[in-house]
């Protein structure tokens, strides 16, 4: 049996990618074992000697915290490195990766390692009782105080009393033997149980936890504290180190003076005359005073602060006697006041000025400090040794101005804290009021405990307490806190705080025996609480926990935190693995505050929207919040009766065990014990009145059968009073519904309005209140709660209506303290079987006989194309207060459902417009049904849709959005994954990025009624970009087509469809020349003058990359027009008349350039462009035969795909192009050089008869002879050299450089400075015809412009040094800004991303010609890797699932972009194709 994947997927650094709004990363129990996989994609950051560790040990070998065991990351372009991990045992675990890190572009390459953060996680405990499991979400947990349990013999009573009451677990303080005080928490000795309850020690305590499982089915937990131990310790005597004492924490001697000082003034104070009884704060403030002046003065506290003046001054007068004033000065900074460099002496020279310690710790390193005070103004070596004792003297002084004022500080809140804790103890109402000052009740609470050590000596120890919002991470007794001095500790004077140091061998015997002590507990119980958690210091609570589960793996870690911050409780909770933090419901002042608590930890919200998981296929894992143990009532907080009303403690337990997470409760709360019992004083034996019982136990087996049944969803509202709970099985639609009138205190009366519930049947289990029948009656020996009776109400009822909507009324007497509950079902879920399940199932089939342009319009579909195809009738559904979905097809819906599902969006509108009616399945299901008619396949597929459709819509409405994302997700997985299959790509298991990419070429493919490649076309026709280029003659760009087909269609194995649009193209070849704009060959307009030339290399790439693919050069195509390129109408007889083979549409290609290309367009003018200037309607093509270079175009015409004209008559641009790039650009020299290669290698091959042309005067020229004039020539034409000392070399204007390194972007053209611009159009050569390029100069360009024209996601269209740089394009702007109105500077800086493809592809080429060696390689495809990051996440955001056409500045939001362009995703699947062939 294959065991079950749970998936991490990684950051590119190692980080690991969340899902869902929570932070930490919770594995389910490993009842059965299973997989965890680490998914690394593609050549990330640590993909170069990546290695990912983890502590989880391989099975039956016991785990090490810093044991980590090492995974190779083994990763490629395209590829996932799954690590697969088998997790056997729960526990606390962590990863990080190592890897060496990527330097810069063209750096050498890294040479040592480096490591990722560490990242947790936490594999949660197993619990079952006879084969059933036990989840943490159906554990119900009692608090018990062992010494209120009784005489041992009337334990196994009380159990079963707490088993009635349907409790799973019993957490008990701690049993261990106690210390004077009686405190559970002050344990004198953790090594033995309490011998009057257990006299047979671990014995009975092996006995009592078997009997408590076998019989009873509970759990047992118990406290474990490991900061403190009993101030009457035995083993303190002789391990006294054990403790923080004056001897081994020397910076606590202020304190223990300090706190000596107070209890001796405590037994002075009467025969002093102060006050030993407080009547009123003047009697404290007497008191004050007199501490003041008896007590501070005596103990000279300042010593502990400040530099002893005298010391130092002797010693530096003596030293400087001593050499005669020859010390040779040390330059201290010049400039600013004495005290300045007084300070800086301090800095460079100064001991223990950064923490606590001993009278005077704080010192100058004498040594170091002579140099700089030879160097004090003023000092020389003559200056006699007094003088001299007075300069430092001066510099010890303004050292101790600052330590002085540390001093009177500290000093300060010492003084106020304990003016504040004499008032609590003393005089407030609500402290103790311990009375009269004595011996025996000193003024102070001390905050050492005096031991005398088994050597007779008296060490004092430090006592542990708890400070108000302090860092939990310092530990308040070490040298980096001032908490004792001050007297911020709340201190617990039973308690000895724990000495651990930072490891065993800093106290041994006390790391041994708390060993022992974790691994006796973990031996007995299953469960640990951590008391005190917060205060214990991490490496303990690591390393005893760690050896606690050595004993037992399955240990259930819970926990109160009171860190402050959330920050603060992940660190612990992912450092110790606990599973569950406290949380307490009687900690609510008002009903609205308990709803809240209870929404959340309720569970998910009814109706939650996850994506689907398909059986054998992984699970992503959700970072979930910390899960949570929700109790009604703790042992260490007040009760109903104290803090809100007796009649409220059945509605706080009821709403407690609705929710989905662990729930407890202490004993005494069912009962109705009026009052929080005093762990300490308290010695009375429990009584188990009947209370809540009954109903408790009701309530608790209800919570573990939604537990263990994994009814995880819930809804809360809150009304007043009255706070309601809906919990459910998403699955199943079992579950069970809550009403519950809160009592916080005596109210008027409030009516609930009548409750409806859509869709569902009801069923009351339970309707009753609670109230005390008579008053609390105290017993010495007994605890006993306040009499109350469990009084049944009158039933609610529930009432049916014909449109399946269940209403509750409730009883007339329903008073504040009452709860109603009900199990709930939903009968259309009972009836119509596992919905959920065939919501996930059985669409793969259905879909397996879809063909592109199928695909295309059920998944796809803009707005503009949709309107298209079915004659205006049809659009974009449009959702209400959000708007038109991007697509009519399953994308535009999924493309919403991104976010709903990532973040469980419930409230999205398209959730409310489900909730609302069935419009939106509706539409769907008709829009498919009339697809049949065009595509008979896709009738399976409408079936399997409207049979699920039906049952959801016979489900409550507030399931139906659930359902809807459910059916369409599963139902576009598979379509998507038959596109997928329809390809033939270079990935067996493409990358999601690379499987976005593949699909636009469904996307952007497919059969519109006003666009077709030729006019009778039954074949789809590539979009150029949508939304904008999606319908008409704007669909259709030669240029476009043919820069995006081999990406597209060529690379993806849709060879037939780039096939059909090489055909179509070259049947409109006129001029030698395609159109830019084809108009389904009805208008065809030729102005481009690249178009050809991309349409000639698809073609090459055609040949080389499809199998069989230079049969296409046999291909015969019907031509548009006559070859004498006259214009004629598409209905003219003669059009389409005769025909030609694309091996002599090529040669048609190359002769007319040869020859040159002259002529006006057909219909210059307004009709065809209303922007352009007469001129611009000429064109001019022309080969220079000196350098073989193609030249055309003129500065009113734009032929390249720069093509830009100005179009304001308000700035003055109208008709002047922004870019009209006459001359030779680059990358049609690019282009031509391929096409030159291509041609002459075929023909030597036999693959192509023709080897020449004629020139305009008639002489022939072989394609190999015009391939070397242009290689010969290319690098003197277009190369400007770093160094000008070599401009000579090239054709090179100095003074106009601008940029050197780089390659020209034109030659000769009509101003002379746009020759030297840096724009991308040089990579677009360098791609497909890398031989032209020296490759050390091409790298440094590559280089270069990475730095300065790459952006986020395109290639900047102009380098911002340039004058002309403007790189924000706002098409509808109107001003009078020559350079920008209207748009004009579409390519003067917006960076465009279908550049960035050739871009990456020419700094693959030339990367990979210096790589020497595996690693070298590898970082290219790092390098191409990272620089992919932005498109990676922008074609994952996009609601149009593509890549844009351009953006603005720095990435930055275009608005009058396409938001998907052919090209831009095409240029990327380019670069996939060419690595994977490297890879190969």
């Amino acid at each position: 049996m294959l065991q079950k994947i749970y998936e991490i997927k990684l950051t590119a650094e190692g980080a690991p990618i969340v899902l869902g709004n929570g932070k930490f990363l919770a594995l389910p129990p490993p009842h059965e074992p299973y997989t965890l996989r680490f998914e690394v994609t593609g050549a990330s950051d640590v993909a170069r000697g990546g290695l990912l560790w983890s502590n989880l040990p391989p099975r039956d070998t016991q785990f090490v915290r810093n044991k980590f065991y090492g995974h190779e990351i083994n990763a490629t372009f395209n590829g996932t490195c799954c690590i697969d991990i088998e997790v056997h045992t729960p526990g606390a675990y962590a990863f990080y990766t190592q890897y060496y890190p990527m330097k810069p572009f063209l750096d050498p390459l890294s040479t040592e390692k480096v490591r990722s953060p560490i990242y947790y996680f936490t594999v949660n405990p197993r619990f079952s009782f006879q084969g059933r499991n036990l989840p943490l979400d159906a554990l119900a947990m009692q608090t018990v105080v062992s010494k209120w349990m009784g005489p041992f013999e009337s334990w196994n009573d009380k159990l079963k009393i707490i088993k009635n009451k349907g409790y799973n677990m019993v957490h008990f303080t701690p049993l261990q033997q106690r210390g004077d005080s009686n405190s559970p928490y002050s344990i004198y000795d953790q090594l033995t149980f309490d011998p009057e309850i257990f006299p047979g020690n671990e014995n009975d305590i092996a006995k009592l936890m078997d009997h408590m499982e076998t019989q009873h089915e509970l759990i047992p937990l118990i406290d474990v504290v490991l900061n403190h131990t009993a101030n009457n310790s035995a083993w303190l005597q002789e391990h006294p180190d054990s403790g923080y004492n004056i001897n081994n924490s020397p910076h606590l001697s202020a304190a223990y003076e300090l706190d000596t000082r107070l209890l001796e003034f405590s037994t002075e104070m009467k025969l002093l005359g102060y006050p030993t009884v407080l009547n009123s704060t003047d009697d404290l403030l007497v008191i004050m005073e007199g501490i003041k002046r008896d007590v501070l003065p005596s103990i000279r506290l300042w010593e502990f602060y400040v530099i002893d003046v005298v010391t130092i001054v002797t010693e530096a007068r003596n030293i400087w006697k001593k050499a005669d004033g020859q010390i040779t000065p040390i330059p201290i900074p010049t400039g600013g006041s004495f005290e300045d460099k007084a300070h800086f002496i301090g800095e460079v020279a100064g001991i223990g000025f950064d923490m606590c310690g001993g009278r005077f710790h704080r010192r100058l390193d004498i040594e170091k400090a002579m140099g700089y005070f030879a160097s004090l103004p003023g000092v020389d070596s003559n200056m006699g040794y007094v003088r001299f004792g007075e300069m430092v003297q001066r510099v010890i002084d303004a050292l101790n101005v600052k330590f002085y004022h540390e001093f009177d500080d500290d000093i300060s809140v010492m003084l106020e804290q304990l003016f504040n804790r004499i008032k609590y103890t003393r005089l407030d109402d609500h402290g103790p009021k311990m009375g009269e000052i004595t011996p025996d009740s000193p003024l102070i609470e001390t905050y050492f405990t005096r031991v005398k050590t088994t050597t007779g000596e008296v060490v004092g120890l430090a006592n542990n307490g708890w400070i108000w919002a302090a860092n939990p991470l310092v530990d308040f007794a070490s040298p980096r806190s001032k908490a004792y001095i001050r007297r911020e500790v709340i201190v617990w004077g039973d308690c000895v705080k724990l000495r651990y140091g930072a490891k065993p061998e800093d106290s041994p015997y006390l790391w041994d025996r708390m060993t022992k002590y974790v691994q006796i507990c973990a031996k007995h119980f299953k469960g640990f609480r951590i008391d005190n958690c917060h205060s214990t210091p991490l490496h303990v609570g690591e390393y005893l926990l760690d050896k606690a589960r050595e004993v037992r793996p399955d240990l259930y870690i819970v926990a109160e935190l009171f860190s402050g911050s959330e920050a603060m409780d992940k660190i612990f909770v992912e450092r110790l693995g606990i599973n569950s933090l406290i949380r307490e419901a009687m900690q609510c002042w008002t009903p609205a505050e308990l709803s809240t608590l209870v929404h959340k930890h309720g569970g998910r919200p009814i109706g939650s929207i996850s994506r689907g998981t398909v059986d054998g296929k992984p699970v992503h894992i959700r970072a979930s919040p910390i899960h949570a143990l929700f109790m009604d009532c703790t042992h260490d907080n007040e009760t109903p009766y104290q803090r809100r009303t007796l009649g409220d403690t059945l509605p706080n337990a009821a709403l407690v065990a609705m929710c989905a997470c662990a729930i407890g409760s202490v004993v005494g709360f069912d009962e109705g014990y009026p009052h929080l019992l005093n762990v300490v004083s308290e010695v009375r034996e429990y009584t188990f009145p009947p209370g809540i019982a009954r109903a408790k136990g009701i309530l608790n087996r209800m919570h573990e059968e939604m537990g263990t049944s994994g009814a995880g969803e819930m809804f809360v509202h809150h009304e007043g009073q009255y706070i309601t709970v809906t919990r459910s099985n998403a699955k199943t639609g079992k579950g069970w519904f809550l009403i519950a009138r809160t009592k916080f205190h005596l109210e008027g009366d409030q009516r609930l309005e009548n409750i409806t519930h859509q869709g569902t049947k009801l069923k009351q289990v339970l309707c009753c209140t609670f109230h005390a029948t008579g008053d609390f009656k105290d017993s010495d020996t007994h605890l006993n709660g306040v009499p109350g009776e469990l009084l049944d109400l009158e039933d609610a009822t529930v009432e049916y209506s014909d449109s399946d909507v269940a209403t509750v009324h409730l009883p007339a007497h329903f008073p504040q303290g009452s709860i109603a509950l009900f199990r709930t079902e939903i009968p259309s879920m009972e009836k119509n079987g596992n919905i959920d399940r065939l919501a996930r199932t059985g669409a793969a089939e259905v879909v397996k006989d879809l063909d592109p342009i199928a695909i295309n319009d059920i998944l796809y579909k803009a707005d503009a194309e949709e309107r298209d195809v079915t004659d205006g009738k049809f659009g974009v559904y449009n959702i209400p207060n959000y708007g038109s979905l991007a697509y009519a097809g399953l994308q535009g819906w999924m493309s919403v459902f991104r976010l709903i599902i990532r973040y469980n969006e419930l409230g999205h509108p398209l959730c409310d417009n489900l909730r609302a009616g069935t419009w939106a399945l509706d539409f769907l299901l008709s829009r498919i049904r009339r697809l049949e008619s065009v595509h008979p396949t896709l009738k399976p597929l409408a079936d399997w849709f409207e049979h699920r459709f039906d049952l959801a819509t016979q489900l409550p409405s507030f399931l139906l959005p659930r359902f809807f994302v459910l059916i369409v997700q599963t139902a576009y997985s598979a379509i998507t994954d038959r596109a997928i299959e329809l390809c033939t790509l270079p990935y067996k298991e493409p990358t999601e990025f690379y499987r976005s990419l593949v699909l636009t070429s469904f996307q952007l493919h497919g059969k519109i009624k006003s666009a077709k490649l030729t006019p009778k076309s039954e074949a789809g026709a590539l979009a150029a970009g949508l939304p904008h280029f999606s319908v008409s003659y704007m669909r259709c760009w030669g240029r476009d087509v043919f820069i995006s087909l081999r990406g597209l269609l060529v690379c993806t194995g849709l060879h037939k469809e780039a096939k059909a649009h090489i055909l179509a193209f070259a049947s409109v070849l006129k001029h030698g020349m395609i159109p830019n704009l084809l108009d389904s060959g009805n208008k065809p307009r030729y102005n481009s003058r690249d178009s050809v030339w991309f349409f000639l290399q698809a073609i090459q790439d055609y040949c080389l990359l499809v199998p069989d693919g230079y049969s296409i050069l046999q291909e015969k195509v019907k031509r548009r027009f006559p070859l004498d390129d006259r214009w004629i109408d598409v209905d003219d007889p003669e059009a389409y008349s005769y025909e030609s083979s694309i091996e002599e549409i090529i040669v048609e290609v190359m002769s007319r350039h040869a020859a040159g290309i002259h002529f006006r367009e057909a219909h210059a003018g307004p009709s065809i462009d209303f922007q352009m200037k007469d001129e611009g309607f000429n064109i001019d093509i022309d080969v220079d035969w000196e350098t073989g270079m193609i030249f055309g175009g003129n500065q009113w015409n734009c032929g390249t795909w720069m093509d830009k004209m100005g179009e304001s008559e308000r700035a003055g641009n109208k008709g002047w192009p922004g870019t009209p790039r006459d001359g030779a650009a680059i990358e049609i020299t690019g282009l031509l050089k391929s096409t030159l290669r291509w041609l002459s290698d075929m023909n030597a091959e036999g693959k192509f008869s023709t080897s020449e042309v004629k020139k305009s005067t008639g002489e022939k020229i072989s394609f190999s002879k015009w391939n070397d004039t242009l290689q010969k020539s290319f690098e003197h034409c277009y190369y400007i050299p770093v160094d000008p000392a070599h401009d000579h070399e090239y054709d090179i204007e100095t003074g106009i450089v601008n940029r050197r390194g780089i390659y020209k972007d034109l030659y000769r053209s009509g101003k002379l400075y746009e020759d030297y611009q840096l724009r991308p159009n040089f990579a677009i050569a360098m791609a497909v015809a890398p031989e032209l390029f020296d490759p050390s100069k091409a790298i440094k360009c590559i280089s270069i412009a990475d730095k300065h024209i790459r952006g986020p996601l395109g290639m900047r269209t102009l380098d911002p040094s340039d004058l002309n740089y403007r790189p924000d394009y706002i098409n509808g702007i109107d001003n009078d800004d020559f350079a920008v109105s209207k748009g004009r500077n579409y390519h003067q800086g917006p960076e465009w991303v279908w550049c960035i493809g050739f871009f990456f592809r020419a700094m693959l080429k030339f990367g990979m010609k210096r790589a020497n060696s595996p690693d070298e390689i590898l970082d290219i495809y790092q390098q191409l890797y990272l620089r992919l990051r932005a498109h990676r996440r922008h074609i994952n955001e996009s609601v149009w699932a593509g890549l844009a056409e351009l953006t603005n500045k720095d990435g930055s939001f275009c608005a009058d972009s396409c938001t998907t362009q052919a090209w831009s995703s095409s240029c990327l699947i380019d670069l996939y194709q060419e690595i994977s062939t490297m890879e190969a």
